[in-house]
């Protein structure tokens, strides 16, 4: 350290570091309040599901698949999708199966398979709707894989308007990559029509963004303008309370970089003490303040924010600026204070991070993470709602916002999600070995009692019978023999007038009837027999037309007991076949979910790795800005000290001769 340098020198000096500090933080903070939602940069993630359009299902297997899909079990959804097209049982749906098909994918970030997808329908001329929907999705894919140039060539080849909700991701599309080419102001072009007519919670974050661009593009008045209006807007929920807020933020820091401090304590000032964006608004305004020549007015923020959670980077960095404050105010043995708490509480924050670390390191934490967020099925759009518990769960906010975390995490979830779901089909294939053994049990049970009652029925005595029935129905038909055909109540007749006329001929031929009863009996059979003679002809076409119907319902009985006797007989020689045929799927079923488990497990844990890498790289950068303040601080010690030493060793220097 050098002794004995001029305060004036060593102010400026200070001056100098805390200007750099400030430039830095100020370019970290204007950079995080100038990003929009998570569609504004890549990766892209998708908002929700891809949409189906609506249509008749023709299909019912595709009905199922999209039962699935809108209830947002993808996973289902896409494994009966799967299913229905390896048994060809969507024959009516074709193309918009293998759309649906290959947008899942791409929810599920299988690039290189959604893309082999959509390119063969492509190349196979779908019809217009579904290739422009297949061109979308290819732009989306190329997007995500960096090629922007070869996204917008995709993009051009759509022809016609999209189904509404694609048509708006296209659109919010076309934006991202103008804006990653820098060309702003068609993107303002782009989205302005947009913020016109949307005024919805959907509308102003676009109209947020559009402001952003603005700024960007060099427009500066028109879209602070822009992120002014979103800055007084009363916010009817906390999302759009946070929304306004962090438009205030960013009109405030964008104010301090172009050196209006009172206009940036303006925009800071509607910022709320208890939002998300409140730390990083009070330290901002503090430093307005100081921009202004206003230390004790920049200590009132710097002060409150200093009291709060020090794993926050604002409040990290309050610390060094309320002790900066102090010593530019000339209290030296209170900065020489402020200083020592913020190496202290600088060393108690990285030893809280060591926790963290180890935690993260040992798989607790993302093992409690997935427990504490259960959820039914797989996919991207899986949310983490409750955190670990832990030692310092604050310190997983920051690394739960990182995409790379979050994409990667889900990565692992999924994985796991697969673990289980192998090990739940394991299972199932226990209980079908259990169904199948109760059916071949069954079947060897039931078969003698079946084929015992096949003989018992003597299918080859009743075909003897129809034929007999079909032979005498042929004969009074040639001889046109109307008692052949007589119901049961005329052969009743026929019967009771045979007696009679047996009774009338064995009277005794003596001659003797003086009074006639023999005649007038024998003319009252006559009568009779004549009479239904008579009515037997007349009934005969009836009775005929009866006697065909009966003996067609016949051979269809006999038909189907021919059908029965032959499925009984080829069932004796396929069931057992049929039962080996199905102990064998479920043999190969239970060998490729064995093949698939280690390969499963093993990639979940170089998942694990790479998710806490992820997240330890975020929690080294955290400690590696808690060395720098701490670096900082020490610096301003000395040099506080290495004052304080000059100005002794002035006091006690000879005076001059």
């Amino acid at each position: 350290m050098r002794h004995g340098l001029p305060r004036t020198r060593h102010a400026a000096r200070r001056r100098r570091a805390w200007r750099w500090l400030l430039a830095g933080a100020l370019a970290v903070q204007a950079g995080t309040a100038l990003a929009g939602p998570a569609w504004l940069g890549p990766p892209w993630v998708p908002r929700a599901a891809p949409p189906v359009v609506t249509h008749a299902v023709k299909d019912p297997y595709y009905g199922v698949t999209l039962y699935d899909y809108f209830l947002q079990n993808y996973f289902s959804a896409l494994s009966d999708l799967m299913v229905a097209q390896h048994f060809g049982r969507l024959s009516h749906h074709t193309d918009e199966a293998e759309v649906l098909r290959g947008g899942l994918y791409l929810s599920y970030g299988l690039h290189r398979e959604a893309a082999e997808i959509f390119t063969r329908l492509i190349d196979a001329n779908a019809a217009p709707p579904v290739r422009d929907r297949a061109w979308y999705f290819l732009a989306k894919i190329r997007y995500q894989r960096g090629l922007a140039a070869e996204a917008e060539a995709a993009l051009g080849h759509i022809e016609q308007p999209l189904p509404p909700a694609l048509e708006e991701d296209r659109l919010l599309l076309k934006a991202n990559l103008l804006m990653m080419r820098a060309d702003y102001l068609r993107a303002v072009e782009l989205l302005k029509p947009r913020v016109e007519k949307d005024k919805s919670a959907a509308g102003l974050y676009v109209r947020y963004n559009l402001g952003v661009a603005l700024v960007r593009s060099g427009s500066v008045a028109r879209g602070s303008e822009l992120l002014d209006e979103i800055g007084v807007e009363p916010g009817s929920s906390e999302e759009l309370r946070s929304l306004r807020d962090k438009a205030n933020v960013a009109l405030g820091f964008a104010a301090l970089q172009a050196k209006d401090p009172e206009r940036a304590r303006f925009y800071l000032d509607r910022v709320r003490l208890t939002g998300m964006q409140a730390n990083r608004a009070l330290l901002a305004y503090g430093w307005a303040a100081d921009a202004q020549q206003h230390p004790a007015d920049a200590l009132v923020p710097w002060t409150e924010l200093a009291k709060r959670d020090i794993s926050d980077p604002a409040v990290q960095e309050a610390l060094l600026a309320v002790a900066y404050g102090t010593a530019e105010a000339g209290a030296s043995a209170q900065a020489l204070e402020s200083y020592g708490k913020a190496v202290a509480a600088y060393q108690q924050e990285n030893a809280n991070l060591d926790e963290t670390i180890a935690a993260i390191r040992s798989g607790s934490v993302l093992d409690e993470l997935v427990a504490r967020n259960p959820g039914d099925e797989m996919g991207w759009f899986w949310r983490i709602d409750r955190l670990p518990r832990m030692a310092h769960p604050v310190h997983l906010s920051t690394i739960l916002a990182q995409h790379s975390f979050q994409e990667a995490f889900k990565n692992y979830r999924d994985l796991r999600f697969l673990q289980n779901t192998l090990r739940l089909w394991n299972d199932k294939l226990a209980v079908l070995d259990d169904m199948l053994a109760n059916r071949r049990a069954a079947f060897a049970q039931r078969l003698p009692a079946t084929l015992a009652a096949e003989r018992t029925a003597g299918i080859g005595r009743l075909d003897a019978r129809r034929a007999a029935v079909a032979a005498e129905l042929a004969a009074a038909e040639q001889a046109a023999d109307g008692s052949a055909l007589a119901d049961a109540g005329e052969r009743a007749l026929q019967e009771r007038l045979a007696r009679v006329r047996a009774t009338l001929d064995a009277l005794p031929a003596d001659g003797n009837d003086a009074d006639g009863t023999r005649a007038q009996a024998q003319e009252r059979y006559r009568r009779v027999a004549g009479a239904l003679t008579w009515q037997l002809a007349q009934q005969y076409p009836q009775h005929r037309w009866e006697a065909e119907r009966s003996l067609h319902q016949l051979d269809a009985a006999l038909g189907q007991a021919h059908t029965r006797d032959g499925q009984l007989l080829a069932a004796q020689k396929s069931e057992p076949q049929h039962f080996d045929d199905l102990a064998g799927r479920i043999a190969a079923l239970r060998q490729r979910i064995a093949q698939m488990q280690p390969r499963i497990e093993e990639l979940a844990q170089l998942q694990q790795q790479a998710v806490q890498d992820v997240a330890v790289a975020e929690l080294e950068s955290e400690r590696e800005r808690l060395d720098v303040y701490m670096s900082q601080a020490r610096y301003a010690i000395a040099e506080i000290y290495d004052r304080a030493s000059a100005a002794r060793d002035a006091n006690h220097a000879p005076a001059p001769k």
